[in-house]
This record gives structure tokens, sequence and C-alpha cells, in this order.
């Protein structure tokens, strides 16, 4: 049975290129993610400041959720789709700035998870 795990990417957009960035992201990158193996789903956001809480390294989120048997396999095809016909990276992001971890879904019965 597939492992489930969440990939956690900050990211942030070149200056200037807010508008190209997120256009990039939504309509072209999340559809090229989606369609390699092992991932399910993703979703994005924007940091909001909340008084009391701590300021966000990076202004942007994505969150993508994983089922796969070997997740090194995994992220070895993410890495070999990278700059590709399949899966071009604008540089409207500032790639250098781009923070990704992998986390491993520990229960079944996690809360709120029915």
């Amino acid at each position: 049975m597939p492992r489930k795990y969440v990939f956690v990417v900050f990211t942030r957009p070149a200056p200037g290129r807010e508008s190209e960035y997120n256009a990039w992201y939504d309509d072209q990158h999340l559809p090229d993610v989606l369609k390699l193996p092992g991932f399910v789903s993703a979703a994005r956001y924007r940091y909001t400041r909340v008084d009391g809480t701590n300021t966000a390294s990076h202004p942007y989120l994505a969150l993508y959720t994983l089922e796969t048997d070997d997740i090194a396999a995994t992220q070895a095809a993410l890495d070999a789709a990278a700059n590709t016909p399949s899966m071009l990276i604008s540089d409207a992001l500032d790639l250098p700035a781009t923070q990704a971890s992998y986390f491993e879904w520990l229960r079944e019965d996690s809360v709120g998870e029915r």
C-alpha cells in the first residue's frame, strides 16, 4: 500500500513579476506537476499577516499531496521533468529562494481526517 506524503513548497516571485508568476504557477505548473505519478492533489496559499503569529519567510506556499511506495523515485521523476517541455519553469519564479520538503503522513486517523 502506498504511503501518503505532503510536499511543502515555499516560493516567491521574481521582483516585479508577481502577476506573471501567479498565472504560470496556477495555469501551467500545478497541472504539469499533477501529471507525474504519485502526485494526487495540489493547493496554493498566499501569506496573510495575523497579529500574534510569525512572519512567513516566503509569500507563497504550495501543498501537494502524494501517494507513493518510493518517495525518492517520485522526487527523481519531478527533478527529471523540471525544465523540460513537459514542465517549463518560469523565470518569474525566484527559483534560488524556493524551499521544499516532504512530510510523511503519520496516521490514517489524524485529527480532522475522517
